[in-house]
């Protein structure tokens, strides 16, 4: 199997410093710059369970992307996010003995589907309408601080593993957004719990923050109880405001409920938008290092609509970052839900804006990536060339397995956390045992890489500074300090050299050596098909489902051009309506109808890496475990500009019908969503001895034929669902920034 292995400025005196002997140091022996050791660490912050409308307990999807045998994608690091407002179902009630424990045991009769009020009773649910008397539903701040984040700190003590809480809040104005606030989770001293033999735990740590940011900010939560009993002044009296900002005398704001309530109809997502801003002051203020605030799937509502509650053009993500730089830091523009009928569940014609159908932004995915990153020069690269810290993230966004049940390897809708795409993220926990706090260190820090499929599981981007004379830099000797990190599954420590999430300061003149070295593992990935990739023998290449090889990475480079001011043209603007952007035949119209505000028109690929033509990579023997390294490396001439560099790869070569174009950009993902057979383009022909039936359930990895649930149109099955996103794979890295002095600052990385 494939399994993976467990910001500074750079100053130029201290590269003019090294001297002579730059050349004759090597990477194992250069002295730190200072950072704290760390490593790179896969996890997933958006997935959901019965608390919300996923279709398992949290036991058991905590089992399910931690193990290493059953399940063998274990996650290094979990955040368990259902969505913000309320439910009706007790997600911490186990389906069968297998999950039960002393303080959790399996119930007959009382599975994760039960009701609250069939659980704990009607009278122990609080807040408003939802107890005695009210629909039953428990709002979700009192299922995170009572009962899901409890559940947490138990298995983390039973299971000695890195979780924590979060929320995919509903957020007001705009669609859904992946966060959390780790003040008060996981202490210390849960290092020295002894659990309960039987009985209840008691939870030394508690999430009492992120409830009442979920009572206070979350679009789906309009209680006005301020987090107490129903009726009563008992409880957490929260309020709302946040210092310094004009809540209280926002004409959205409820005296009653002590938070900001935005009337619906004309200008409700403007109002929300508005409300959704002071929550991240709140964080800002409250809890500026323990908070992170991700938009999730922003592509898929839609644009904004200023009187409704949709989707996220690029001047809220600016608005974010302006509000909260340190909360909010980036997106998931790469959905979960990647074997959907409509990949990502992004489609064409999803919604209604008062009369009129509208798409998701783009219409589809491109490659599993939504259009915001999927296309180089647009949303993704407009915020990068402001030189803001913006950076990309993958989650599973985990509901269910569509037709088949949970325990089933196939799927029609969503992977679970870890089966198919990760995100790894640098900790620097040092020698300490790995916490929330440093997690959310990591992906602040933007020192992460997002893949699918498992194509690489290593990677190292470093970028160095090149003078002529003694503080010349070979290209070997940077790829060398390259090899090092990714062999050692961390990041660089050079003096004149910088990595993911990091800005090299530079004079004018300077060359830019990069240099990139990924691990693409052998062996089979944890796709259950064994049969040739349908997308791959189009073109003549005879390569299984689950040994994906890496083909080609491009290396993007995009100019820094400085902060947007509000108001000006180039702030705002609604990504193009398909009718100006996505072609009938799946074709685009390209980044000319892209107003000035989402598009970067400086970003472009500068080098494609693959194992032969001009710029081959190079294989590398780690020395360490076997394994097969690919180094490679490009020299930009001497600059005169601030730029940044940033990465993507895949499995597939250029020129791939239906899924790249002769540039190996990805295509629209149309082709191979069965929402529309009529698209459908890629005949899948393999048949196979051992393909299992659509009833039951299927536990293997050896499906050796076009499986039984794919669509078939006139007697041809074609490539839909799980096996579409199992064979177009592709990862992305967040950006390394250089900043040239005496030019323009690349203000948003200290």
């Amino acid at each position: 199997m494939r399994f993976p292995f467990a910001r500074r400025d750079v100053a130029i005196a201290a590269l003019a410093a090294l001297g002579s002997t730059t050349l004759s140091l090597t990477p194992t022996t250069v002295a730190a710059a200072g950072k704290t050791p760390g490593r790179y660490v896969s996890g997933d912050f958006h997935n959901h369970t019965t608390c919300s409308d996923g279709s398992i307990s949290m036991q058991k999807l905590v089992k399910k992307v931690t193990d290493k045998v059953d399940t063998p994608w274990g996650l290094d690091w979990f955040v368990q996010a259902g969505h913000g407002g309320n439910g009706n179902r007790n997600c911490t009630l186990v389906e069968d003995e297998s999950l039960s424990t002393p303080s959790y045991p399996y119930v007959a009769g009382k599975g994760p589907t039960t009701t609250w009020s069939n659980s704990i009773g009607a009278a122990n649910i609080k807040g408003d309408g939802g107890g005695v008397g009210g629909n039953g539903n428990m709002w979700r701040w009192q299922s995170i601080q009572e009962f899901q984040y409890p559940v947490l700190e138990y298995l983390a003590v039973a299971k000695n593993q890195p979780l924590f809480i979060g929320m995919e809040s509903v957020v007001a104005g705009h669609e859904h957004t992946s966060m959390s606030i780790v003040t008060g989770q996981m202490p210390a001293a849960i290092d020295n719990t002894t659990l309960p033999a039987s009985g209840s735990f008691a939870a030394l740590g508690n999430a009492n923050a992120l409830a009442q940011w979920s009572y206070c900010f979350d679009r789906g939560d309009t209680d006005k109880s301020r987090g107490n009993v129903t009726g009563s002044n008992v409880g957490n009296n929260w309020n709302c405001a946040v210092p310094g900002s004009a809540s209280e005398s926002d004409p959205s704001w409820n005296a009653a409920a002590q938070k900001l309530i935005p009337a619906g109809g004309t200008g409700t997502g403007t109002r929300g938008h508005l409300k959704t801003v002071e929550a991240l002051k709140w964080m800002a203020r409250f809890h500026p290092d323990a908070s992170y605030y991700v938009p999730a799937h922003l592509e898929r509502a839609g644009p904004f609509y200023a009187d409704g509650n949709q989707g996220f053009n690029v001047e809220h993500l600016r608005n974010f970052n302006n509000a909260a730089p340190a909360v909010a830091f980036g997106f998931e523009s790469q959905p979960g839900h990647g074997a959907s009928s409509n990949r990502g569940e992004y489609q064409v014609n999803r919604n209604t804006f008062g009369s009129q159908k509208v798409d998701s932004v783009g219409g589809t995915t491109f490659g599993g990536t939504g259009v915001y990153a999927g296309i180089v020069g647009g949303v993704w690269d407009a915020l990068l060339g402001e030189g803001r810290n913006f950076w990309f993230f993958a989650s599973s966004d985990w509901h269910n397995r569509g037709s088949f049940g949970p325990d089933d390897r196939r799927s029609t809708q969503d992977f679970y956390p870890g089966e198919y795409q990760r995100t790894s993220v640098m900790v620097r926990n040092g020698s300490d045992k790995l916490r929330p706090q440093a997690i959310v260190n990591g992906l602040r820090s933007g020192n992460a890489f997002s893949t699918t499929g498992q194509l690489i599981d290593r990677l190292s981007l470093v970028a160095c500074a090149s003078y002529p004379g003694l503080g010349a830099r070979t290209n070997a000797a940077v790829e060398a300090i390259a090899v090092t990190a990714a062999t050692n599954n961390t990041d660089t420590d050079v003096a004149g050299c910088a990595t993911m999430g990091e800005k090299l300061v530079v004079r004018p003149g300077a060359e830019i050596v990069v240099a990139v070295v990924v691990r693409d593992p052998a062996g089979t990935n944890y796709s259950p098909y064994s049969f040739p990739n349908p997308s791959l023998l189009q073109v003549g290449v005879n390569q299984p489902i689950n040994q994906p090889v890496l083909d080609h990475i491009d290396l993007i480079r995009g100019m820094v051009t400085g902060y947007r001011t509000p108001g000006s043209a180039d702030y705002a603007g609604e990504w193009p309506r398909n009718t100006d952007w996505l072609r009938t035949d799946g074709t685009t119209t390209g980044l000319a109808n892209v107003p000035a505000a989402a598009k970067n028109t400086t970003a472009a690929v500068i080098r494609t890496f693959n194992g032969a033509g001009a710029t081959p990579w190079v294989k590398v023997n780690s020395g360490v475990d076997n394994s097969v390294f690919l180094k490679m490396s490009y020299r930009i001439p001497a600059v005169t500009a601030s730029q940044y560099v940033r990465l993507r790869g895949t499995n597939l070569p250029a020129a791939v019908p239906f899924e790249t174009d002769p540039s190996g950009n990805p295509l629209a993902d149309l082709y191979t969503n069965a929402n529309d057979t009529t698209k459908l383009r890629i005949p899948c022909t393999t048949v196979g001895t051992n393909v299992p039936a659509n009833g039951g359930t299927y536990t293997g990895t050896t499906i050796d034929g076009c499986p039984a649930h794919l669509p078939v149109v006139g007697g041809v099955k074609y490539v839909a669902y799980d096996v579409a996103a199992w064979s177009d794979l592709w990862f992305y890295s967040n950006p390394v920034y250089v900043e040239v002095t005496g030019t323009t600052q690349v203000a948003g990385v200290k």
